[in-house]
C-alpha cells in the first residue's frame, strides 16, 4: 500500500481510476485519430444503425449543435455520411460508411483489449462485484 493510500477517500480513489481510464481511452483511440466523443458516436451508430442527427444527440446526451460538430468531424474523416430523411425533408440522417464500420469494429476490439489489460489484475469475483457496484451507481 502506498503511504497516502490509507488516507485516500473513496471519491479520490474513484476519480483517480476515472482519470486513468480516460487516459488509456485516449491512447487506445490514437491510431484512428478520433476523440472520445467521436468514438461514442461511432459506437452508437454501429449498435443502433442509421438515425437522425437529433436522435444521435439524445443517445450521446449532448446538445444537437454539439452532435452536428461531432458528425462534421466524422464526415470529414470519411467515417459517416449524411443522408436526407425520406420521411421528413427537413431532417438529416447519419450513417456509418464502410470505413466507419471498420474503424468502429477496430475501436471496440482495442477498447476490449485495453479493458482486459486494465481490469485483468482483478479476480473474477472482484470483477463481478465491481460490475454490480458500478451498475448500481449508474442508476
Amino acid at each position: 500500500m502506498e503511504p497516502d493510500e490509507k488516507d485516500e477517500s473513496l471519491a479520490e480513489a474513484f476519480w483517480s481510476v476515472a482519470r486513468r481510464l480516460r487516459h488509456l481511452s485516449r491512447e487506445a483511440l490514437a491510431p484512428w485519430d478520433v476523440t472520445p466523443s467521436q468514438s461514442r458516436a461511432v459506437g452508437v451508430l454501429a449498435r443502433r444503425g442509421t438515425m437522425r442527427l437529433s436522435e444521435l444527440a439524445l443517445h450521446l446526451r449532448i446538445a444537437p449543435r454539439s452532435a452536428t460538430e461531432v458528425v462534421d468531424d466524422l464526415q470529414e474523416a470519411g467515417l459517416v455520411e449524411r443522408l436526407p430523411d425520406p420521411h421528413d425533408r427537413r431532417a438529416t440522417l447519419v450513417q456509418l460508411t464502410d470505413r466507419g464500420v471498420e474503424v468502429g469494429a477496430a475501436i471496440r476490439a482495442a477498447r476490449a483489449a485495453e479493458a482486459e489489460s486494465y481490469f485483468g489484475v482483478l479476480s473474477d469475483a472482484d470483477r463481478k462485484d465491481l460490475t454490480r457496484i458500478l451498475r448500481t451507481l449508474r442508476g
